[in-house]
């Protein structure tokens, strides 16, 4: 019989020598990285449409995330980068299932809002790879960004899911306020009119109001926090900010000036959590910012547990960070597919962490 080892002679017969043959050929391919493992199945490789589409759209993506790396290195552009990326998703209600990571920050109505000055910056820093990847959708690439630039920056490899599919219009543009506050008297930041002021509301409780609004938690509030080791304020920006240079900033890189909360602020560790103990101690350095929601961290007893956990260790600090980060750039995104796909190895279609809990 073809394909079988003779039981009278032993011998292999000419079936099963074509196929071996096809099957060392297919290994040969995985182990120098021309197909990936992935992409097999029982009938041989690559012969879904579906799945030569999805190999060569990873390694589209692919290609995307190094021309974002490039462009932080090139730009400096680390902070303004993170910071596109969270303002896109970082206006999700779980309640109404409104707002989150789909690209709606592009559009001129939520530009306008609160805490989105300097953003058009970003997008505009981001247009020329928009332009050579159309593929990728908006709201993708904002968020590929800023994993982009976590990672140049010396911080851990975000495990980042896409697939996100855009906003098409501004009518998906949520309310205004449903970004933190810098300082008192701090908005609601939740309900229909998310800028309603709340006089008596303290910093703990107004960060608690914006992150519980996703379905975050206390260890999401304080891993993400700590992306403040990364870039600076400006007093023409922010109320908050007492001063329009310092000794850290006076010469840039990029635009100059500003206050940054710690010295080498395009390095990403955890040095934020360092500064906020010694602020406590007295021993902080004045030219270093420091907010009142910063301040929340230290003084509020259950974010100080995770913050003196993240200042002993960097490691336990990237290991949260990441999970956090991954779980913040998904909130609100509509996938296709509808479990979101992975660029990272030969990982391929991987589970979507959603946040379904709503706190009040």
């Amino acid at each position: 019989m073809m394909g079988k080892i003779s039981e009278q002679t032993g011998n292999i017969t000419p079936g099963l020598v074509t196929r071996c043959g096809i099957y060392s050929s297919v290994l040969l391919l995985i182990v120098f990285g021309i197909i990936q493992a992935e992409d097999l199945h029982l009938g041989g490789y690559m012969e879904s449409p579906e799945l030569r589409e999805r190999h060569s759209t990873k390694e589209l993506y692919r290609a995307a995330y190094g021309a974002c790396h490039q462009l932080v290195k090139a730009k400096k552009c680390a902070p303004l980068l993170v910071r596109l990326g969270w303002h896109d998703s970082g206006n999700y209600d779980g309640e109404t299932k409104s707002g989150g990571a789909n690209g709606s920050i592009r559009f001129e109505k939520e530009l306008g809002h609160n805490g989105n000055a300097g953003i058009p910056s970003a997008i505009a820093l981001l247009k020329p790879i928009k332009d050579r990847y159309p593929e990728i959708s908006y709201a993708d690439l904002f968020q590929m960004a800023s994993a982009a630039a976590i990672d140049v920056s010396g911080g851990p490899k975000v495990d980042m899911l896409y697939g996100r599919q855009d906003a098409q219009s501004d009518s998906e543009v949520p309310p205004n306020g449903r970004l933190p506050g810098a300082a008192a008297p701090f908005h609601k930041a939740v309900g229909a009119d998310p800028t309603e002021l709340a006089e008596t509301m303290t910093p703990a409780e107004h960060i608690r109001a914006v992150f519980y609004r996703m379905g975050l938690e206390d260890v999401d509030i304080v891993a993400l926090s700590g992306a403040h080791t990364l870039g600076r304020a400006f007093k023409d920006r922010s109320g908050a900010c007492p001063m329009a240079s310092t000794k850290h900033t006076v010469d840039g890189p990029g635009t100059k000036g500003g206050m940054s909360w710690t010295t080498e602020w395009l390095k990403f560790d955890n040095t934020y959590y360092q500064e906020l103990l010694k602020g406590e101690k007295g021993a902080l350095d004045p030219e270093l910012l420091k907010l009142a929601t910063d301040t929340a961290l230290v003084t509020d007893s259950e974010f100080r547990v995770y913050t003196e956990k993240f200042a002993n260790s960097q490691e336990d600090f990237f290991q949260q960070y990441a999970v956090s980060h991954k779980k913040l750039s998904e909130l609100g995104a509509r996938f296709d597919p509808h479990t979101g796909f992975s660029i990272e190895g030969t990982q391929g279609v991987a589970e979507r962490v959603v946040s379904t809990n709503y706190k009040k």
